[in-house]
């Protein structure tokens, strides 16, 4: 039997070969193939849309299950209290955006164009141009491998962070407690987006920020940004083939940010003092600049690059390594160590291997 290679099932294209692979269309069918890996007593690595993942040139050696449950159901919706809709794990995330659009379903317009499954949203709080999905989730039904049966979370009980929540926490090596079944968001009807909170985005709207805009142009314009910054998965364009933003833009107290020369942009850090910082700008002034990696003699020997779009994203240019993509990162990171003393940590999940 052909194994199957982890570099098929990703969106940064690396990755070794399965040490077996299974896909579950139904929520049945998801518990089914989590139990029978767990009482076989095999490690277990869930894939969605493999955007957010990077898995060892070894591969993984236990049991792939890939959630491929489809659809979405409605189960209110009315002017008052909106539309209350539960969505599978394995549906493709802006799709289901596209629909809440399509449909003046309010709250995920700027979410638009993120690659991946809905089911894994919730687990990093996914989030992009001021919005996360903290702000539309209701619950999250999940299947509880440590006490072999469902297990609902409410908004609150998720524990949500920046590009964090409890199902993130309790997932180790790729292999969570919590295995997302559906996930159900709370959304107002109506035409006109949520407030716009970013300012790049509300510029390219010609709105204050804060204000509302029209939630089709929300979308048109959020996907457009992405893609100019090659954050809309093409493959065509080698600058897609990558975990999206490989770090997180780093939280630090109001000493640390003060330190930093008065141009380094800065955004409210969450309470206590704290300082959101811009990854990007720091790597950017670190020295490492768009497509930093590309010449030949470099550490990745120009298989794997920062972005030529975008300094966040560490993209396979064709025959990259997972090695070769960790590499690239590496040497980013401790430059802006050694530049600012800040250090960056990274987004997507390293399965079998260390930055």
């Amino acid at each position: 039997m052909t194994q199957i290679q982890l570099s098929t099932l990703t969106t940064a294209a690396v990755g070794g070969p399965a040490g077996s692979y299974s896909e579950a269309r139904s929520e049945a069918e998801i518990i089914d193939a989590v139990r029978a890996a767990d009482d076989a007593g095999r490690p277990l690595l869930i894939i969605g849309g493999g955007s957010n993942l990077l898995v060892s040139d070894d591969g993984f050696p236990g049991a792939v299950l890939k959630i491929a449950s489809q659809g979405f159901t409605v189960n209110a919706e009315d002017s008052c209290g909106g539309v209350s809709v539960v969505v599978q794990a394995g549906h493709n995330w802006d799709a289901f955006v596209e629909h809440a659009v399509k449909h003046a379903w309010s709250g995920v317009e700027a979410l638009s164009g993120i690659p991946g499954a809905t089911g894994a949203t919730p687990v990093q709080n996914v989030g992009a141009y001021g919005a996360d999905v903290s702000q539309t989730i209701a619950a999250v039904r999940t299947w509880d491998r440590e006490r072999s049966a469902v297990k609902t979370f409410t908004n609150s009980e998720l524990k949500f962070g920046y590009r964090d929540s409890v199902l993130k926490r309790t997932t180790v090596n790729g292999s969570p407690r919590y295995v997302v079944l559906t996930v159900e968001f709370q959304l107002p009807l109506g035409r006109m987006s949520a407030p716009v909170r970013y300012a790049e985005l509300a510029r390219a709207l010609g709105v204050e920020q804060g204000q509302r805009a029209y939630a089709n142009d929300v979308r048109r314009e959020v996907l457009r940004l992405r893609a100019s910054k090659g954050m809309v998965w093409d493959a065509g364009d080698r600058d897609t083939y990558s975990t999206g933003s490989f770090f997180t833009n780093p939280i630090v107290t109001g000493e640390v940010a003060a330190r930093l020369p008065e141009e380094a942009p800065r955004y409210p850090g969450g309470g206590d003092g704290l300082t959101k910082l811009s990854a990007a700008w720091l790597i950017d002034q670190a020295g490492f600049g768009k497509g930093f990696g590309l010449d030949p003699d470099s550490v990745s020997g120009g298989r794997a690059s920062l972005s030529t779009k975008h300094t966040l994203a560490i993209t396979n240019r064709g025959g990259a390594t997972t090695a070769d993509m960790l590499a690239v990162a590496r040497e980013v990171r401790d430059g802006v160590v050694e530049r600012f003393g800040i250090e960056l940590h990274p987004e997507p999940l390293l399965i079998g291997v260390e930055l």
